[in-house]
């Protein structure tokens, strides 16, 4: 992996306040060392950590990017209740959930209108909103 890669994952971590470990450096570089934007699972990441000759274990991937999430610099998306989905956007948007292979993209912010929301329970508020369009290709 290039150095340059390796400088803007560091950069990225000390943004954060992260310790950058070899390990995150190596996952962050992965993640954001190209400038675009990234869906992951972890899953996807340990095979392209390994895809680089990189020795990480995927207990590491998952606590990685659980501590990338904890600071800000993820967000995690949630299908079905048990897949995650990591994304380096952490703005606000909506997604596109493509059901024939499992992937994740982003959806058009701009054409997304949320007129109103319930009120929450009482003793509760509001966190986030996630939006995940399913799509499935017509055959």
């Amino acid at each position: 992996m290039a150095q340059d890669q390796h400088e803007v994952g560091t950069n990225w971590l000390a943004g954060a306040g992260l310790r950058p470990t070899r390990q995150r450096v190596t996952l962050a570089a992965l993640l954001i060392g190209d400038g675009q934007h990234r869906h992951v699972t972890a899953e996807s990441l340990f095979d392209a950590a390994k895809d680089q000759g990189e020795a990480v274990s995927l207990a590491t991937v998952y606590n990685t990017l659980r501590a990338f999430c904890e600071v800000g610099l993820m967000q995690e998306i949630m299908v079905d209740g048990t897949k995650s989905y990591f994304d380096t956007n952490t703005h606000d948007h909506p997604h596109f959930f493509w059901e024939d292979d499992c992937t994740l993209t982003d959806a058009p912010t701009d054409q997304l209108v949320i007129a109103q929301l319930p009120d929450a329970p009482a003793g509760a508020e509001i966190a986030s909103v996630d939006v995940v369009i399913r799509l499935r290709r017509k055959h």
